[in-house]
């Protein structure tokens, strides 16, 4: 849907290489500005987070500090439909390459920024990571174990909150442009786009005092919540209507158990007892099967390496060959799915955007 779309990448690490990964995958063709040292994710957890995010893309080194870098920058934003980057606010307008510069070279360019906190505000200009998305966003007080300590996610949802944000209103712009001929600037909040999840929490609290959002939802009642199995795995239940929870029952022979379906997930209440002691009483396998029997919206929690054999998964076909994971998983898979090395397409950007040869 986005061939011939042309964007240029200038982000790093998590959140703006996630944005321009989801875009190339609906067609667009990325090239990725490194510095000379590279994205700093090609060092990060073996070289695994830049080679996850950045399949297919198109790489050229250009030093930003120097005149010429500068003119080469400016000169691929040119042909360029789409401008994507992710440093502190200001430093783009100090290289001169600030959407006021950019958009002289190039008046239908759409420019997104990725921040932490905006481009403006007494915290713009603060460094943060997701865990800090997280905490401010009011997401993090969410995840708690049994004495109220925040649990420490091992997954960073603000990141990638962040980048599908970035990607929603690049679309949105190129769409905007294609009706009236203009481009135009964005920038967008990671810790806004994490606290835009907080929408049932926040009115929720203000209406009633409730903290924790939807009660049905957050593991206060038996028919929906995760359950221990027999061989120490988990299931999660989710039998929120009636009808679900009735399937459930009476697939497990306990039709006593229907008038109980909101009762809640406490010791004391010994229809939640006896529910912890049947999952317990068969492995992960056995329920999964069950789950895919029974429509009571049951099913396994996977561990990540587990995702390429699930039935679900492997039809689509969601995990590549290469353990890499489909951005759109209704698209084909693309031809020249590697990522890239640092530099390598700087004679075929060269000739291909600019008709000039690299000076190698």
């Amino acid at each position: 849907m986005l061939n011939g779309i042309k964007i240029v990448d200038f982000t790093n690490y998590i959140p703006g290489p996630f944005a321009t990964l989801r875009l190339k995958e609906l067609g667009a063709e990325v090239v990725k500005i490194e510095a000379p040292d590279g994205d700093p994710a090609r060092n990060t957890g073996e070289g695994y987070v830049f080679n996850a995010h950045n399949r297919g893309k198109k790489s050229i080194v250009i030093d930003l500090k120097h005149q010429e870098g500068k003119m080469l920058a400016l000169d691929l934003i040119a042909g360029a439909d789409v401008v994507v980057e992710s440093f502190r606010p200001g430093v783009m307008e100090k290289l001169g390459l600030g959407y006021e510069a950019v958009k002289k070279v190039n008046p239908g360019i759409v420019y997104c920024s990725v921040t932490g906190y905006g481009s403006d505000g007494e915290m713009s200009r603060l460094g943060s990571h997701d865990l800090n998305y997280m905490g401010l966003s009011g997401a993090l007080a969410q995840m708690k174990d049994n004495t109220g300590r925040p649990v420490h996610p091992t997954h960073t949802f603000s990141d990638y909150i962040g980048g599908m944000a970035a990607s929603e209103r690049i679309l949105a712009a190129l769409v905007a442009r294609g009706k009236t001929g203009t481009g135009s600037c964005h920038c967008i909040s990671i810790a806004d786009s994490m606290a835009s999840l907080m929408a049932n929490h926040v009115l929720i609290e203000k209406e009633t005092g409730y903290q924790h959002g939807v009660s049905e939802l957050n593991g206060t009642v038996i028919g929906y919540g995760i359950y221990e199995t027999k061989d120490r795995r988990y299931v999660s239940l989710g039998a929120l209507e009636p009808k679900f929870w009735r399937n459930f029952c009476r697939a497990v022979g306990r039709e006593d158990w229907i008038s109980a379906h909101y009762s809640e997930a406490e010791e004391s209440n010994p229809v939640y007892t006896d529910l912890v002691k049947l999952f317990k009483s068969k492995p992960l396998p056995e329920w999964t099967e069950f789950g895919m029997k029974v429509d009571c919206c049951l099913t396994p929690v996977l561990e990540s390496g587990e995702l390429s054999e699930f039935p679900y998964w492997r039809q689509k076909g969601f995990i590549l060959p290469e353990g890499q994971i489909k951005m759109h998983v209704d698209f084909p898979s693309q031809e020249g799915t590697s990522p890239p090395g640092k530099g390598e397409h700087t004679e075929e950007i060269l000739k291909e955007w600019l008709g000039a040869e690299s000076s190698k």
